[in-house]
């Protein structure tokens, strides 16, 4: 990596804008460099961030750019992609953004970047998938935001339910982001103590979990139908993930991955915790599921799988 943390955003849309907001505010980067399709609305993004700066916790250096930038870049960042409507899934979206995810990629890799992709237009572990067949890069240089925005929803609602810090929810969302995914409730801690645990000592049954599930991977439609897109909470996990890169964390964040063999599964992207540092994906970890969790990753990969070999191969 550079000795300047240099990041490009692909899509100033609410997505990309509430990442590059989130970004002004806690630092951690020196530059940021806007593209859009929208140039007139890239620049005026850049005025309006630039004049931020006064209040900002870093200098940074913001501007409006274009595919030259993405030469130098340690991190590209791709959040251009079609808008989810009211009634649409995710999948829904996979013709249109597999072209534009592919422009985007062809047209990155044209300036000779060879840094790090991060994905953020859904469907995501499917336009991860495209992101690296287009690039070329090695799997673990192009990550997709996967279940990260599911997980801190879980961990969420399981706080407020049980009226316990957030902080100390160790949950996730495994998966598809989308409607395959699934909870592994026998990896899920309230501290160090397991969830399951705590629930029968409440008298707290399944279904009040499976619910809280049903909350979590209904959110982000309920949000659609209610303001018409999600970002805030993107925007705010996409933070997380840059600055665990930037800082070498270490840290374990449940992202797309490339799966090659873990879990039984190859050849395909799907949401898994995984230990993420400069280097990208440092390794995963693999939990040991139950028959009933195994099954439900298979199922999420066999959906994805489907979708790739029939919607996406064609177009690449």
């Amino acid at each position: 990596m550079n000795e300047k943390k240099k990041v490009v955003l692909v899509g100033c849309g609410f997505v990309g804008m509430s990442f590059a907001y989130s970004l002004l505010i806690s630092g951690g980067v020196d530059e940021l460099v806007l593209i859009d399709v929208n140039k007139e609305k890239t620049i005026g993004e850049a005025m309006d961030l630039n004049h931020g700066l006064p209040y900002a916790r870093q200098k940074m250096k913001i501007k409006a750019g274009d595919y030259s930038d993405c030469k130098d870049a340690d991190i590209v960042v791709i959040t251009a992609g079609a808008t989810q409507k009211p009634g649409e899934t995710r999948i829904d979206l996979t013709v249109t953004d597999t072209k534009i995810v592919k422009s985007v990629v062809s047209q990155t890799m044209e300036s000779g970047f060879d840094g790090i992709f991060v994905v953020a237009c859904n469907p995501v572990d499917v336009m991860t998938y495209v992101t690296q067949k287009v690039s070329g890069l090695p799997y673990h240089r192009v990550i997709g935001t996967g279940t990260l925005l599911d997980t801190a929803r879980l961990r969420y609602f399981l706080s407020e339910f049980l009226e316990i810090s957030t902080h100390n929810m160790h949950a996730y969302v495994m998966g598809e982001h989308g409607d395959t995914s699934f909870v592994p409730w026998t990896h899920a801690y309230l501290g160090s103590k397991k969830i399951l645990k705590v629930c029968e000592e409440r008298k707290i049954t399944q279904e009040k979990l499976d619910e809280i599930y049903h909350d979590v991977q209904q959110a982000g439609y309920e949000i659609v139908n209610r303001k018409k897109s999600t970002y805030y909470g993107i925007g705010l996990a996409l933070n997380q993930l840059i600055q665990t890169i930037f800082k070498d964390e270490n840290r374990i964040l449940t992202v797309s991955c490339y799966q090659n063999g873990e879990y039984g599964y190859k050849g395909i992207y799907n949401g898994v915790p995984a230990v993420i540092n400069r280097n990208g994906v440092q390794e995963m970890l693999e939990l040991k599921l139950n028959k009933t969790e195994q099954d439900q990753f298979i199922y999420s990969c066999q959906t994805l799988e489907h979708i790739i070999k029939t919607v996406v191969d064609p177009l690449l």
